[in-house]
This record gives structure tokens, C-alpha cells and sequence, in this order.
């Protein structure tokens, strides 16, 4: 029987910090509240958990109104409601609109690789807050929410969805439907890592494909998908493709930071 396309997706609410092991995230917590709060990126000592020291914090270059409506690059000055940037009217993305809290510079690059690569998943709890507020217009428009996925043996190495665990917050945070199975990587690709722009789309084009399954509740509605970092686009514009080739009514993109070319 085929089914409805109008079924709410299925809410998954994941228990707080249920990325990591039971054990790591118990050990966690006794750690949170037996040692001073510190910065979230330098270790400095701060006043509370989850905040930044005043010199991070001020190096911290987070993307504020105006910004290119489409693409969320930070303007110099206001241009007016619904502005776009060169780089959104000479090649306009296939997703709508893209939020980010920060510029990936020192601070922000310490903290996606303090979660990505250190197995700092308690930093997944402050990022996803930040980008909770960071992207309200999008997630309020959103019929739910998931991650950009990992290969299956990317997730067995790295034992961890970075993109999920953010994605997971910001949905609990929004009340927000939660479906990481929407979407699947088919396909094992290289690290995007030192791969110039051509080089990144030619690795993800076709990595990513909706089930069957899911096919039904991904048709008409509007996507929001999470990711860590934007730097060249190729994965957002490869996972937006496969989202609206399920039929999917639109696609907007949250990350914690994106990187901005000097000049703009």
C-alpha cells in the first residue's frame, strides 16, 4: 500500500549526548560539573560551561545581518530586503537559502575540528545552539530536519556523524522532526579535504540518494539539511539534487560556519 504522503515524518528525539558511548557521555557529565567551566575553544577558564573566553569570543567572527540572502555571505553594508551577493546571481545554488553562525576562521575551525576530528562531542550541545538561533528563519519554514550522512564505513572509522549529532540539536531545540534516514550516501568518496572545487563536485555527484522508503515523506516538503562546514558548496548542491529529485518542495542549509573569501 503506497503510503501517505501527507504522514508527519517520524520525530526521532535522541537522548542527550546519545552520539557518543554511555560511558564516554556518564564520564562527561561527572566532568562538568567537577571541573572549572572552560572555554569552549582554548581551555582557557571562563565563568560558565559553554561559553567562550573574551579573547576567543572576540576572534570569533560570527555572520550577521545583511547577508546575501541566498548564500549567507556577510555584507559590507545593507543593500536592501532580499539582497543577493554576486556569487548567488552568477551561479545560483539549487538550495534556497544558506544559514551559517560564523566565518570558518581560528575560532570556528577549532571548534568544528574539536568535535569532527578530537571526539569533543560535548561541543555538538553549544554549536547546535548557536545554530539554532543563527538560522531561525529557515528552521521555523522547515518539515524537518536532517544531516548530511556519512558512509557506512566512514561511520564505522570515525564511529560518530558529526553533522548529526548538530542536526540532532537544532531539531530538539526547534521541536522539529529529527529523520537522519531520509538520506543515504550510496557511494564512498574521497575526503573533500585539499580537492579543488571541480575536484569536490566530480567526488560527491551521485553520492547521495533518498529510499524508497522515505521517497513519500520527502516529496512536498521542505528540507532543512545540516551540515558542519560550507566551503565550496559541492556537498550541499549534491545532497540538495538528490532531495529534490525525491521530490522534496524545497531545500535550506544550516551549518556552523562557512568560508568567505577575502574581499567580501
Amino acid at each position: 500500500m503506497e503510503r501517505n504522503i501527507h504522514t508527519r515524518p517520524p520525530v526521532r528525539r535522541p537522548p542527550t549526548r546519545s552520539w557518543g558511548s554511555p560511558i564516554r557521555a556518564a564520564a562527561s557529565t561527572v566532568a562538568d560539573l567537577a571541573l572549572p567551566a572552560q572555554c569552549l575553544s582554548c581551555q582557557r577558564h571562563v565563568s560558565r560551561l559553554g561559553g567562550l573566553c573574551p579573547v576567543c569570543w572576540g576572534e570569533l567572527r560570527l555572520i550577521e545581518k545583511p547577508y546575501c540572502a541566498r548564500l549567507g555571505l556577510p555584507f559590507a553594508y545593507d543593500l536592501g530586503p532580499n539582497a543577493l551577493s554576486a556569487e548567488a546571481i552568477a551561479e545560483p545554488p539549487p538550495f534556497d537559502r544558506l544559514r551559517a553562525v560564523a566565518r570558518f576562521d581560528t575560532v570556528a575551525r577549532s571548534l568544528v575540528h574539536g568535535l569532527k576530528y578530537r571526539d569533543r562531542t560535548e561541543l555538538a550541545r553549544w554549536m547546535g545552539a548557536w545554530m539554532a538561533r543563527a538560522g531561525g528563519d529557515v528552521i521555523a519554514e522547515a518539515d524537518f530536519i536532517l544531516p548530511v550522512p556519512l558512509h557506512r564505513w566512514r561511520l564505522w572509522l570515525r564511529r560518530f556523524n558529526q553533522s548529526a549529532a548538530l542536526a540532532a540539536v537544532v531539531a530538539a531545540s526547534a521541536d522539529k522532526p529529527f529523520v537522519p534516514m531520509a538520506l543515504k550516501r550510496v557511494r564512498a568518496t574521497a575526503q573533500q579535504v585539499g580537492l579543488s572545487a571541480n575536484e569536490r563536485d566530480r567526488n560527491v555527484r551521485g553520492a547521495f540518494q533518498v529510499p524508497a522508503d522515505y521517497k513519500p515523506i520527502v516529496a512536498g516538503r521542505r528540507v532543512l539539511l545540516v551540515d558542519d562546514v560550507y566551503t565550496t558548496g559541492a556537498t550541499a548542491r549534491a545532497v540538495t539534487r538528490a532531495l529534490l529529485r525525491a521530490g522534496a518542495s524545497g531545500v535550506d542549509v544550516l551549518v556552523f560556519a562557512r568560508v568567505v573569501r577575502d574581499g567580501i
